[in-house]
């Protein structure tokens, strides 16, 4: 059986995750993202990766509590997995091998 992949998309959003352990959630997901990436993000985008993840069993959610201001309803936070935090790794390994082989080019700047 194959290791489970993690898209593009879903890294990033695996990483704001991780960084804002047990505290992130959906629209501060969208928001830090929206600032790093420079653009607009589609919030539904945000939560389907979320889900994918979830059951993959990279993320675990629980619910807050009831606000007033959200108008009764609770918030769901998200929380990295162990094995969610492993793929991070192995994405992290990838990436810098591979950048580790571009040879030393001058572009003269």
């Amino acid at each position: 059986m194959s290791e489970p992949s993690l898209g593009e998309f879903e890294e990033l959003v695996l990483l704001f995750v991780a960084a804002h352990n047990q505290e992130a959630y959906g629209v501060l997901i969208l928001e830090c993202l929206e600032e790093k990436l420079q653009k607009k993000v589609n919030i539904s985008a945000v939560h389907v990766a979320l889900k994918r993840m979830e059951n993959k069993g990279f993320v675990e959610s629980n619910f807050g509590g009831i606000t007033n201001e959200r108008g009764g309803r609770r918030k769901k936070y998200y929380s990295i997995t162990s094995l969610g935090k492993k793929v991070l790794d192995r994405q992290y390994e990838l990436r810098t091998s591979i950048y580790n082989q571009i040879p030393k080019i001058s572009f003269g700047q």
